[in-house]
């Protein structure tokens, strides 16, 4: 009887795919410290009670909601990641690596103190990711080490080609016999679906099943046997009348055909047969264009049974092996990830240029581990102890960067310049294909009404959404800085490889430090800039105190430079702008009293005129010294932001830019911009302002406010 053999690895399990996948790892840690604090010298393994019971706990921490039919089950699979990466063992206490990773991220420390230059947590995960294997009915392989062997002699993979092959290679024969076949593969000799079947026929399970299909009439006892289902035989028996359907086919009766294409539906993984042979899948084409709706692929054009059986058996495992490795993907995808040195972009997957060099310098010394298990996968160990004859020291790892990019001095500090302007060349060229100025505006909307699942689309599911809004906000202000200072440096938050946001458990400095030289237009200052998507009272009770806060602090660090905060939401509360407004002329002292900063400038901003900042191609150079203006003004704070923030910023009559074309019927921009986002700041005055009579006044304080703005700057300027 043909029975059921893996054929490929796989890092975690389906029932662990999570969005926001570093912070969610991060949290159980913490989580499952603070429950076996209470929880002493219980066993969890075969525990439903105790299983239960954190089932819950997680539940009462806000890391799950809803209620699970079978919470052991649920809260198992909550934490079988964490044991597969030796953050936790089997009884799910966290091991000395996984408390490592706890202290690191509770901390908020994540600086770069390794060799390879990547952040700290990151370095846990790379080195747990070197130790971690797989057990492919008795194969041992350790992914990872894998994947960098194979980028070694590749230099890089395609995303097919890492969805596809990479998860086939559990020996080291298998490693040199599908790497030789990429190559072969990108020279066009040979196609990925015969790489893969190839591939599987090396295996004696699946050579018995088709010699056992081959040698017996079909029925569908026979197909059953031969899919060789690892759940249940029974799950295959719709493969039978799909079978029966493809050798009965008459390509001239719509009927035949219109029978095929409901037999392929049946399939669970339907849609690769469907698109394998069919043209179109539309009912009304099929039954107008007969043969012509089929696809001309070998198992339609059969000679004989043997054939099609052949045929039949290939495409049947072909696809379930295919389906099986996409479901795979994400998972490789987000474990691979959490080291920060592999690079996921353009379809390509390929490693970092410090990991590169590194990995150049040790590649031989891996191959003697890439297909061995590790007993120190549970411990914090220092890398020496995970590869084999490691000495690799710091200035051999600089002169292979020099070499392998031509660069002529080898200083430590020379290579890390190169690494800053390598990493902001690649955000420059991200922003280019992935947020032109459409994207930044369609994201803001999405943000006014919290269309989560547009914004993870668009940006990435590794960080929640409010960690993407910092990011795009810091995005935007970038552009409006019209690319100037070093952007990456000014994030306070963390990016993976791919230079994509990351949520982490710890908070708590301001989102954005701007620093602007002095120029033309301004004096040299530093600009922090808050992000908050948080709403009326929580905008109160979450925010007041930490803007002015982080802003206060800064200023007393460093009383001789100048300094100001910008406050982006989508909402803004009425008291949030009053309190603001009100820090100008009061004193901040020092934790010990012994230092105070007499006023501080906060600028409110919503995301309805920050849209109108990109609709207008609005410069920083402009908005300065509107932001002084306003700042200036003493106006009561009610009426303070429209005719100083709002009025300031509208949208321009004769607009040539990104939304010019969109108003040509007489609508402002104002009124395509709020119906648009649908922002909550319209419940305020300026909803009640009838169109005209905001242009009039408009009109008439045009003159007066370029004065004063114009007054402003020069009075800045001489003083500085």
């Amino acid at each position: 009887m043909c029975t059921y053999k893996s054929y490929c690895w796989s890092m975690g399990t389906t029932s662990f795919r999570t969005a926001d996948f570093n912070q969610k790892i991060e949290r159980q840690l913490t989580l499952l410290s603070k429950f076996w604090e209470v929880h002493t010298d219980v066993v969890w393994s075969g525990n439903d009670e105790i299983q239960s019971l954190y089932y819950d706990f997680m539940k009462d921490n806000d890391f799950l909601t809803g209620d699970a039919p079978n919470k052991p089950k649920d809260a198992r699979e909550k934490t079988s990641g964490l044991i597969d990466l030796g953050l936790i063992d089997n009884e799910r206490r966290p091991t000395a690596a996984g408390e490592s990773l706890r202290q690191i991220t509770s901390n908020g420390d994540f600086r770069p103190n390794n060799l390879l230059q990547i952040p700290a947590d990151s370095y846990i995960y790379f080195k747990q990711m070197l130790k971690t294997s797989n057990d492919v009915d008795g194969e041992i392989v350790r992914p990872f080490v894998v994947l960098v062997l194979a980028l070694k002699q590749l230099e890089y993979l395609t995303q097919e080609e890492f969805t596809y092959l990479l998860p086939l290679i559990t020996t080291s024969r298998k490693f040199r016999t599908i790497v030789d076949c990429i190559k072969r593969l990108r020279k066009g000799d040979i196609t990925i679906d015969e790489i893969i079947v190839d591939t599987l026929l090396t295996m004696e399970n699946y050579r018995e099943a088709r010699l056992y299909l081959l040698e017996r009439p079909v029925s569908e006892h026979v197909i059953c046997q031969a899919g060789i289902n690892r759940k249940s035989r029974q799950y295959d028996s719709t493969y039978y009348p799909l079978y029966r359907t493809i050798e009965s086919l008459d390509r001239n009766n719509a009927q035949s055909i219109l029978d095929l294409l409901q037999a392929c539906r049946n399939i669970r993984i339907g849609a690769l047969w469907c698109n394998h042979l069919f043209k179109t899948t539309n009912r009304g084409k099929i039954k107008k264009l007969l043969s012509a709706s089929l696809n001309d692929v070998p198992i339609l054009n059969c000679r004989n049974e043997f054939e099609l059986k052949d045929r039949f058996f290939r495409l049947m495992h072909l696809f379930k092996v295919k389906a099986n490795l996409s479901d795979y993907f994400d998972l490789n995808r987000r474990y691979f990830g959490t080291t920060d040195t592999v690079l996921f972009k353009d379809n390509r997957v390929e490693l970092s240029p410090v990991p590169k060099c590194f990995f150049d310098l040790c590649a031989e010394n891996l191959e003697e581990i890439a297909f061995t298990t590790s007993p120190l996968l549970p411990l914090d160990c220092d890398i020496e102890k995970i590869i084999p004859r490691y000495d690799i020291e710091e200035s051999d790892l600089h002169r292979k960067l020099a070499d392998k990019y031509g660069l002529a001095p080898q200083s430590l500090s020379d290579i890390r310049a190169f690494l800053d302007d390598e990493r902001h060349e690649r955000f420059n060229r991200l922003i280019d294909a992935r947020f032109p100025d459409h994207v930044l505006l369609e994201l803001l909307s999405d943000f006014e009404t919290r269309n989560d699942i547009n914004i993870r689309r668009l940006v990435t599911d590794n960080a929640d959404v409010p960690t993407i809004f910092e990011y795009i906000v810091g995005i935007v202000w970038y552009k409006v800085s019209n690319r100037k200072g070093r952007i990456l440096d000014y994030f306070n938050l963390s990016l993976d490889a791919d230079l994509l946001p990351k949520t982490h458990a710890a908070g708590g400095m301001e989102d954005i430090t701007y620093r602007y030289n002095a120029s033309p237009s301004y004096p040299e200052h530093t600009l922090l800039i808050e992000a908050t998507l948080a709403e009326a009272n929580a905008q109160r009770r979450m925010e007041m105190e930490p803007v002015s806060r982080h802003l206060g602090d800064f200023l007393l660090r460093d009383n001789r430079q100048e300094a100001y905060a910008l406050f982006v939401t989508p909402f803004l509360h009425l008291n949030v702008i009053s309190d603001f407004r009100g820090r100008k002329q009061m004193l901040y002292y020092s934790s010990d009293g012994e230092q105070c900063i007499n006023g501080m400038k906060i600028i409110p901003l919503n995301t309805a005129e920050l849209k109108n900042i990109i609709a207008n191609s609005m410069t920083y150079d402009q908005l300065y010294p509107i932001f002084e203006c306003a700042h200036q003004n003493n106006e009561p704070p009610k009426t303070w932001y429209e005719n100083n923030i709002m009025r300031s910023l509208q949208p321009k009559k004769t607009s040539t830019g990104i939304l010019g074309t969109l108003f040509k019927s007489g609508k402002t921009k104002r009124t395509f911009l709020q119906k648009r986002s649908g922002s909550k700041l319209a419940k305020t005055k300026r909803s009640k302002i009838d169109k005209r009579t905001v242009q009039k006044k408009h009109r008439k304080n045009i003159f007066l406010r370029c004065f004063f703005i114009a007054l402003s700057f020069g009075y800045l300027t001489k003083n500085h």
